[in-house]
């Protein structure tokens, strides 16, 4: 005697379904788990210092051309046709 098609393609289903709720219950476990690990005292961040552009990057000029000739190049323009107004470090 063989299972019918039906019953086949509805324990699958459900045997995907209840493995996607255990995957997302163990996800909100982890979270739950990392959060309590995380250390509840931060410092706090140092406040960041504004030197000029041309002073924290050597060869300043140089490093505008290449980000120019990349951005042309994904945009599909002519360099002369893009104007980088600032560069700011991250």
């Amino acid at each position: 005697m063989e299972p019918s098609n039906l019953f086949v393609c509805l324990m699958g289903m459900g045997t995907v379904f209840a493995c996607l709720i255990c995957i997302i219950l163990l996800c909100m476990l982890m979270s739950f788990l990392c959060q309590k690990v995380q250390p509840t005292h931060t410092p706090p961040a140092p406040t960041p210092s504004t030197p000029s552009a041309s002073s924290s990057i050597p060869n300043h000029q140089e490093f505008v051309a290449a980000v120019s000739c990349a951005i042309a190049e994904d945009l599909g323009e002519e360099v002369s046709g893009i104007r980088i107004v600032s560069i700011k470090k991250l």
